[in-house]
Parts: structure tokens; sequence; C-alpha cells
């Protein structure tokens, strides 16, 4: 029997999944915003909104995640 190379699980994991549910809703939203409205600037207006709250959202998460020693910085002294 061989054994593989396994590697740990990341921390940010979590995060992970939800930058991609963020993606989703994003694709969606961008699917749907001419229904939403007409005006290009309110268009411009949701996307932005949405991108800006996603990002904070997702910043906020990944410090949390870090700050509670989910991830460790590699020291001088450990490989790269």
């Amino acid at each position: 029997m061989k054994k593989g190379v396994s590697v740990s699980p990341s921390p940010l994991n979590p995060v992970k999944l939800e930058l991609a549910l963020v993606i989703i809703g994003a694709l969606l939203l961008l699917a749907l915003q001419a229904r939403l409205s007409a005006d290009p600037v309110t268009q411009l207006g949701w996307l932005g909104g949405y991108g800006i709250t996603a990002m904070c959202w997702l910043v906020w998460r990944t410090r949390r995640v870090l700050s509670r020693g989910g991830a460790e910085a590699p020291t001088s002294d450990e490989p790269r």
C-alpha cells in the first residue's frame, strides 16, 4: 500500500466557501440587474454596493480567522 502526501486542511476553507457563494450571488445579480432597474446608474449602484459589501465581509471573515490563530505566518527558519 502506497502512502501519499497528505495536506492538512486549511483554516481558511470556510472563507473559500463564502467566496464561492459571493461569486455565485454576483453572477445571479448580474443576470437579474436589467429586471431590477432599467437605469444604468441604478444597476451600477446595485453591482457596486454588492461588490463593496462582499469585499468587506470577506476581509472581515479572513481577519477573524487569522486572528484566532487559524493560520500562522512562516518564520525565517521554516521552508517556504
